[in-house]
């Protein structure tokens, strides 16, 4: 994956969020309750059998009982889920994973949540705007930051754009490219 950061949704909130999202329920799939899900993460291995995950925005907890790949993403079933009936019932809804069983990540490498709300600043400590957003683009990704007139900056997720992260202080230093502003 290009970019510095990694994919794992979620929205933020004081002290960080408490559910991160890692997948979308897209369908039933055959008759023993297995859901196709789309995947947002960039460690799909943690969605393994006797894990708990949480499903819709009231995170219902399930157990998921087996994982298989599929070409639209993955196949989820649950110990909760036994028919093609109850699992209908989840289509396009979130599954999702507790903050707590976040992976560490290594030097340099974030999460969507912990970007969204830092002030980007270029080189000389002028204040951008806010990164309001993150869009996943085919060649790298792109933070939105948004100024206090609501203006709109697309920066590129790239080494030469993206100086550095600080989420402490929730600041990013960018270097202005040319043509960036305009």
């Amino acid at each position: 994956m290009s970019g510095p950061i990694t994919r794992q949704k979620g929205p933020s909130k004081a002290g960080g969020p408490s559910f991160i999202v890692v997948g979308k329920v897209r369908r039933p799939h055959g008759l023993h309750g297995e859901m196709v899900v789309e995947l947002h993460t960039d460690f799909p291995e943690r969605l393994c059998p006797k894990r708990v995950v949480y499903i819709g925005n009231k995170h219902v907890k399930m157990i998921i009982s087996s994982q298989r790949p599929h070409f639209e993403g993955m196949l989820l079933g649950f110990n909760e889920i036994t028919s093609p009936e109850a699992a209908g019932r989840f289509r396009n809804q979130t599954i999702s994973i507790s903050s707590s069983d976040l992976y560490n990540l290594p030097p340099g490498r974030y999460y969507f949540h912990q970007l969204q709300g830092l002030e980007a600043k270029d080189e000389d400590g002028n204040l951008l705007g806010t990164v309001t957003e993150i869009l996943e683009t085919g060649a790298n990704d792109v933070y939105v930051v948004k100024d206090i007139t609501g203006r709109e900056i697309l920066l590129p997720a790239t080494p030469e754009v993206v100086k550095s992260v600080n989420l402490e202080n929730k600041t990013m230093v960018v270097h202005i490219i040319p043509g960036l502003l305009e």
